[in-house]
C-alpha cells in the first residue's frame, strides 16, 4: 500500500488542557500528542494525561512523547494512560524504543549533515520517521528546517514537523509529501495553550493541500 496516495494525517502535539483536546477533536485531527518530558513547557503528569484522555473519543490516536526516559518511566505512563503510540524524541537506541507492547515512531532532528536515510535504516522497526528541526536542546523550536533536506525516497513513512503553521503547511505538504504532519507551537496562543481557531485553520489548510 502506497501511503503517499492518501491525504496526510494530522497530529496536534503538546496538549495540556481539556478544552484544547476538545477543540482538536472537534476540528477533526487524527492524533493528539501528550508530552512526558519534564523539561518541556508542555509537559503533563500521568494524572493530567489520564484526565485528558477521558475526553478523547475512539479512533483518535493518543501519542506519548518521551525524551531519554527510563524503561521504568515509560512503563509507568503506559500502565496509567491509554496510549496507542509511542514517540521517542531523544537519543534512544532501537532497543530503548522496542519492547513496550506498543508501536513507536522515532524523531530525527534535521540539519545539514544529518544522514536521514542512515538514521531511518537504524530504526526499521519504527512505524514512521518524524522530522523536526534541530536545536541544541530537546523539544520543538517553533522553527522550520530546509525541507529540501528530506530525501525523496525514505525507507520509513515521513511525518513532517518543525515550525508548521496554517500559513506554511500546504506548501510543506506539496514539497515533502509526508504521510502526516505534526503541529504544536504553530497553533498556540502561548506555550502549551492551543488556539481553537488556529487548529481549525491548520486542519483546513492540510485538507486543502
Amino acid at each position: 500500500m502506497d501511503l503517499m496516495n492518501y491525504p496526510p494525517r494530522i497530529k496536534v502535539c503538546g496538549l495540556t488542557r481539556i478544552e484544547d483536546v476538545q477543540a482538536a477533536v472537534a476540528a477533526g485531527v487524527d492524533a493528539l500528542g501528550l508530552v512526558f518530558y519534564p523539561d518541556s513547557p508542555r509537559h503533563v503528569s500521568i494524572t493530567q494525561a489520564a484526565a485528558l484522555c477521558r475526553h478523547i473519543p475512539p479512533f483518535v490516536t493518543v501519542v506519548g512523547l518521551f525524551v531519554n526516559a527510563s524503561r521504568a518511566e515509560v512503563h509507568r505512563v503506559i500502565e496509567a494512560v491509554p496510549l496507542n503510540l509511542l514517540q521517542f524524541h531523544g537519543d534512544e537506541t532501537v532497543d530503548q524504543c522496542e519492547g513496550f507492547g506498543l508501536p513507536y515512531i522515532r524523531a530525527a532532528r534535521v540539519r545539514p549533515g544529518v544522514d536521514l536515510l542512515e538514521f531511518a535504516s537504524q530504526f526499521a522497526s519504527a512505524r514512521a520517521l518524524l522530522l523536526d528541526t534541530w536545536t541544541p536542546a530537546y523539544g520543538g523550536s517553533g522553527e522550520s528546517f530546509d525541507w529540501a533536506l528530506v530525501p525523496s525516497e525514505c525507507p520509513l513513512p515521513v511525518i513532517l514537523s518543525g515550525g508548521l503553521t496554517p500559513d506554511n503547511v500546504a506548501a510543506a505538504i506539496r514539497q515533502v509529501r509526508p504521510v502526516a504532519v505534526d503541529v504544536s507551537s504553530g497553533v498556540e496562543s502561548a506555550k502549551g495553550i492551543k488556539d481553537a481557531a488556529s487548529i481549525r485553520a491548520f486542519v483546513s489548510a492540510v485538507r486543502g493541500a
